[in-house]
């Protein structure tokens, strides 16, 4: 019973956070104008991106890595955000574009840019796993310190 109560109040706060996070009139940025809350993001996902490339990639990697994750970024926070448009929009009229025949240019670009965010992020990831030639590897042989003898200078017992 206790695990159910507890997992159910995961789930209210797991959808109160998406809320926060995806829902305009529910986030700390509702009063800035849409523009505005698109560059934050946007500036965000750059410097994520720049901070966990330079943690993972090598120099000769670097820029593909950082490429690839910077698009996908971007790529997530514009499908996202096209997400939750087409769903408000679906609430305000209920019908199918196949029904309609409204085959804008829009919903074309949009799907075109699916197929490419595919491609640059099966891209990402093959940078991510593929070995790297130009690397040079230099062999770990393990410290040459114990555990202890690296916490004595810090330790009272000197």
């Amino acid at each position: 019973m206790l695990k159910m109560i507890l997992m159910d109040k995961f789930k209210n706060w797991m959808t109160e956070s998406a809320n926060i996070l995806f829902d305009d009139s529910k986030n700390d940025l509702r009063s800035l104008p849409k523009s505005v809350r698109l560059q934050i993001l946007v500036v965000l996902s750059f410097i994520w991106t720049t901070v966990f490339s330079l943690y993972i990639f090598s120099y000769t990697t670097f820029i593909f890595g950082w490429t690839g994750l910077f698009l996908a970024h971007i790529g997530l926070i514009f499908a996202v955000y096209m997400t939750f448009k087409q769903f408000h929009r679906a609430e305000e009229k209920s019908s199918s574009v196949f029904k309609t025949k409204n085959f804008d240019p829009f919903k074309i670009m949009v799907l075109v840019f699916v197929i490419v965010f595919i491609f640059v992020f099966s891209k990402g990831i093959e940078v991510l796993t593929s070995p790297n030639p130009y690397s040079y590897s230099i062999p770990y042989d393990g410290s040459s310190k114990s555990v202890f003898e690296k916490w004595l200078p810090f330790s009272k017992d000197k």
